[in-house]
């Protein structure tokens, strides 16, 4: 009578055991990085993520150098005072997922889709936080770019030093279609796009012109430079005469158009000397960042597991 209950109690323990063995051989700690440990379940989710952005295969050895060197990257950081809140990390969670046109929930469903926890990536997301802050901050005067340095630059590349920007004065103008409309309905609409791009001659009287249609709305007036715009809508603007509205295009609220009201030089920048000055940027960045790590990486204690 008595061992009918042992029996039992072994028969469970050992079901519960073979449950569990899997997450422990995840739990299972593969490195220690300075004191952090790197477990069998952190490779596992790094090396996912890591052939979701290469498309590839990804060699065991390169997932657990990364790891380590994000292991270190934090470390350092605290060294310097160098802490990035909870707060930091899910702002880039969210920023990745508005580049993709997703929510942060959304994103996190198509992670964990491709078997990726949202946390996996967010550790990422704070190792990079981190190192940018602490190279930033320790190598601020190395990673200055002056304008001595463009200009030489400029010249190597056979352009005028004098290359000039524009700022412009934009307001934007929207003819709203109502979702669901008809094609004839869409037709319309751009009928009266062009018919009020006709009879736009200046921002005086164009304006008020937009403002006093149907189904038209006119925003505020934004401020932007030719260096901080797309190239192709540089090029748009380029060509347009102040005073004119530019031709519609598409989106999710109608028929976007934009009247460009003012259009003055700024020599202070310019898309090639911004191309320029982030170019110089990141090579010096990445110069020393290379250095930093590998300063970091000598004075490490890593131990490696099961080798």
């Amino acid at each position: 009578m008595t061992r009918r209950p042992v029996r039992n109690f072994m028969v469970r323990a050992i079901i519960v055991a073979s449950l569990l063995a899997p997450a422990m051989a995840s739990a299972q700690v593969a490195v220690i990085a300075n004191g952090s440990p790197i477990t069998e379940l952190d490779i596992h989710q790094r090396t996912k993520l890591m052939m979701t952005a290469s498309n590839k295969a990804v060699p065991r050895e390169q997932v657990i150098q990364e790891l380590i060197d994000d292991r270190l990257k934090i470390a350092k950081g605290r060294v310097y005072g160098v802490e990035v809140t909870d707060s930091d990390v899910d702002t880039a969670f969210e920023d990745m997922a508005k580049r993709q046109r997703m929510s942060a929930q959304q994103f996190s469903q198509v992670l964990d889709k491709a078997g990726i926890s949202a946390n996996a990536l967010k550790a990422r997301l704070r190792a990079e936080i981190t190192w940018t802050q602490l190279v930033r901050g320790r190598y601020s005067t190395t990673l200055q770019v002056g304008d001595a340095d463009i200009a030489s630059a400029l010249r190597s590349r056979n352009e005028a030093e004098s290359s000039v920007a524009y700022v412009y004065t934009l307001y934007p103008v929207t003819i709203v279609i109502p979702n669901g409309s008809s094609a004839a309905a869409i037709d319309s609409k751009r009928q009266m796009a062009e018919n009020l791009r006709s009879r736009f001659e200046s921002c005086k009287t164009g304006l008020p012109l937009a403002r006093s249609l149907r189904d038209v709305a006119v925003r505020e007036p934004i401020t932007k430079s030719s260096a901080d715009l797309p190239e192709q809508f540089r090029d748009l603007l380029a060509k347009l005469e102040v005073g004119r509205l530019s031709s519609p295009d598409v989106t999710s609220q109608g028929l976007q158009m934009f009247a460009l009201c003012d259009k003055k030089q700024n020599t202070a920048d310019s898309p090639a000397k911004r191309e320029i000055r982030e170019k110089i940027f990141s090579t010096r960045y990445e110069t020393e960042s290379k250095k930093f790590l590998e300063e970091i990486r000598r004075s490490a204690m890593i131990e490696y597991k099961n080798r």
